[in-house]
């Protein structure tokens, strides 16, 4: 794929999570999708630092370390002829310290993909720094890119419409499809015979994404008391592995599996091995795995809540049932695993809708052509 035009020479910046980081996460997978599809366009993305600006403003220590590191990027950038800075993700609890004051040394267009702008954190000491640094960074941009409908709407409470873009969140769905053979191997492996897999994936952080799995465990060991004959498959690692490994022995004995952390390169074949993927989401934003699921072929049972909404249908790629109706996740679980050509049809429906609507190849031009918009007119 090449571009069209003069190719960009684009600073590309991560405050929250630098490009490569140990830990997988939806965020650090969009991320890693814009400036994979930039660099293919054949633009040159140069990542500018890999400083973390996660709670910066309550770290003093660490202000003389962004100091230097702005000093530094000002060396190493100042005679490259770079035409634009681009940020990925700046919100209260790590506002872009870097980029809109270099974007200005450096004389250059300040651009941020997902910007969010919460009113609600300046209601909070501890917050309200976080809240008002954002809040600045965010007015500096030239331009404001947003991939969640809720963002939107609050940006346009800081920002004129003309500046500000919503983008449907996508995948390239040629990382994520469905293959045969890998699911007769893991299957074969895993002794499921003719079973029903869930599967479910996360980080086993203290946090929510432990919350919804310990709520996937719980239901699929109800539906089993309940004689639905299923297997549950985890994809994930982290310090709440131990109590995780204790809530599936008691809940589902040898009917649950922990397969460790898979690399995001090797997910679509565990897609493929399953039947129905399972996972509430709370607290979650977007969810990158709903659309990875479902571009290999697999249904959803989901909270219809937060970002889920607009990257799973609702009755026709997936199931989406209120937040913390455990006995309606249940069964929504029960109805796919139940109907055999209802799961097949919904997993088909979830492949070509990710292919139709989630393309972020397709998705991201629009971006392509504004930041070209930006350049000109700055």
């Amino acid at each position: 794929m090449h571009v069209v035009g003069r190719p960009l020479r684009i600073l590309f910046y991560a405050p929250f999570k630098p490009l490569g980081h140990a830990h997988p996460s939806g965020d650090l997978a969009t991320a890693t999708g814009l400036f994979d599809y930039l660099t293919r366009r054949g633009h040159q993305v140069l990542p500018a630092s890999e400083f973390r600006c996660r709670w910066v403003y309550g770290r003093p220590w660490i202000w003389p370390q962004l100091l230097a590191e702005r000093k530094r990027v000002v060396r190493r950038f100042a005679d490259r002829q770079v035409d634009l800075w681009l940020t990925y993700h700046t919100y209260y609890k790590a506002p872009d310290m870097l980029g809109s004051s270099m974007a200005a040394k450096l004389a250059i267009p300040y651009v941020i993909f997902q910007g969010i702008y919460s009113t609600k954190r300046k209601r909070q000491a501890k917050t309200l720094p976080g809240f008002l640094l954002n809040r600045r960074v965010l007015c500096a941009a030239q331009h404001v890119f947003t991939n969640k409908k809720v963002d939107f709407g609050n940006l346009l409470r800081l920002l004129p419409a003309s500046r500000i873009s919503y983008v449907t969140p996508g995948i390239d769905p040629e990382d994520f499809c469905f293959d045969a053979q890998a699911r007769h191997e893991l299957r074969r492996q895993w002794n499921v015979g003719d079973e029903s897999v869930v599967l479910a994936a996360a980080m086993f952080r203290p946090d929510v994404k432990t919350q919804s799995l310990m709520w996937v465990i719980r239901a699929c060991g109800e539906l089993c008391r309940q004689g639905h004959r299923l297997q549950l498959v985890i994809a994930g690692d982290g310090q709440e592995k131990p109590r995780l490994q204790q809530l599936a022995s008691e809940r589902l004995a040898e009917r649950a599996r922990f397969v460790g952390k898979i690399p995001r390169r090797e997910l679509y074949r565990f897609y493929s091995a399953a039947d129905v993927f399972a996972f509430p989401g709370f607290n979650e934003s977007l969810g990158m795995v709903f659309l990875e699921a479902q571009s290999c072929g697999l249904p959803v049972v989901a909270f219809a809540t937060g970002g889920i909404p607009e990257v799973v249908q609702d009755g026709t790629t997936g199931l989406l049932v209120p937040l913390n109706a455990f006995e309606r996740f249940c069964g929504a679980v029960a109805r796919l695993l139940g109907q055999p050509d209802l799961r097949r049809q919904m997993g088909e429906a979830a492949r070509l809708y990710v292919r139709e609507a989630h393309d972020l190849n397709e998705n991201y031009r629009g971006v392509e052509a504004t930041l070209r918009r930006v350049v000109r007119s700055f």
